[in-house]
């Protein structure tokens, strides 16, 4: 049976209640994050922002450079919860299979459901009505027979757009689509793939499968479903953690090697409590430490090694070996934890060390 699934995505999310909340607002560049001064980050911005090139992870600090006039508001997390929950609850009303991707986007696969006598498309027309009319913000949706083309037509006509594409549509819609829209095609990918040639999925299909493996490796078996917009993947109610990790950016550059490891016992602390807490819901077995280090001028390294527990001494090794790398100030400073697949047979963990 096709499967017929949404995928909506709120329409710069915080930014848009912060503006619902204060009309003022409304057709000014606004920022959600953190203070310039501080060392802050983007969280997202809305459309009058971005026209000026500023964009979510990028420091607010040039951000502002970008766009002198941007309005910088502090992140008010239980506001945006609390729309995010009202919200999932409309999805909710449509069908159980909810993935959830963060607080404004997730996947909702409504094969089964009998609304409009099963048209996942009046089904995502009126999940963004209703958004509309209960929150006052503008959701995107795109509908397609799996996640990936769904999350593609999402996108395709932002903001406050509905794309679909149907299962008979497929194949012709494959052949344009730009390489950089496959899920893992990044900068890097995509400069290789340029030098191939290939910028589009079209473009992509006329390599055989030994091909792709050759110059993409393990990436290349992935490449070769994606782009042809096969995608077998299940809305998963509950999501499985893959890593957990804390990190902190630094009001003041991080001169040295031993002013970094200082800062490892407080991260290292705050790592083990999320741990325990984030192990009360899943079965979370360590199977590799990291740590991640980002110089004064943006370069980010991130050096791991595996390990069944976490060890304090272990991410003093891994910091030392990153700073190496750079032998510069820091600026940003984490540590995490990659997790085994949970569907391995049980073994016992090992006792977290301090």
């Amino acid at each position: 049976m096709t499967r017929k699934i949404i995928h909506v995505d709120m329409d710069c999310f915080f930014a848009a209640i912060e503006v619902r909340e204060n009309p003022l607002l409304r057709g000014k560049p606004v920022a959600v994050g953190g203070s310039a001064a501080g060392r802050g980050v983007v969280a997202t911005c809305s459309y009058e922002a971005r026209k000026f090139g500023v964009h979510s992870a990028m420091p607010m600090g040039l951000a502002k450079r970008l766009c002198p006039d941007l309005l910088v508001l502090p992140v008010n997390m239980p506001l945006y919860k609390q729309a995010s929950t009202e919200i999932r609850a409309i999805f909710e009303d449509y069908t159980d299979l909810v993935e959830p991707l963060s607080l404004d986007e997730a996947f909702l696969d409504v094969s089964e459901a009998g609304h409009f006598r099963g048209s996942a498309t009046r089904m995502a027309e009126e999940i963004r009505r209703r958004i509309a009319e209960s929150q006052r913000l503008t959701a995107s949706a795109g509908v397609a027979p799996n996640k990936f083309l769904a999350k593609v037509a999402s996108d395709w006509k932002k903001p406050d757009g509905l794309f679909v594409i149907r299962p008979q549509d497929v194949d012709a819609f494959m052949l344009d689509l730009p390489v950089r829209r496959v899920p893992g095609v990044g900068k890097v990918t995509a400069l290789h793939m340029e030098k191939l040639g290939i910028q589009s999925c079209g473009q992509l299909q006329r390599l055989p499968l030994a091909e792709l493996e050759f110059e993409f490796g393990s990436f290349g078996t992935s490449l070769y479903r994606l782009c042809r917009g096969i995608d077998e993947r299940p809305v998963n109610t509950s999501r499985v953690r893959k890593s957990l990790s804390v990190e902190d950016t630094f009001a003041q550059d991080l001169p040295t090697l031993e002013a970094c490891l200082l800062e490892i016992p407080a991260l290292y602390t705050e790592l083990l409590k999320r741990l325990e807490r984030a192990r009360e819901h899943q079965r979370l077995l360590p199977k590799a430490l990291f740590v991640k280090l980002r110089f004064h001028d943006f370069v980010t390294t991130t050096v791991q090694i595996p390990a069944s527990g976490l060890e304090r001494k272990l991410y003093y090794q891994l910091c030392a070996q990153a700073w190496e790398r750079g032998q510069r100030p820091v600026r940003l400073l984490g540590v995490g934890v990659q997790f085994e697949d949970p569907h391995l047979p049980e073994q016992l963990p090992l006792p977290l060390k301090t």
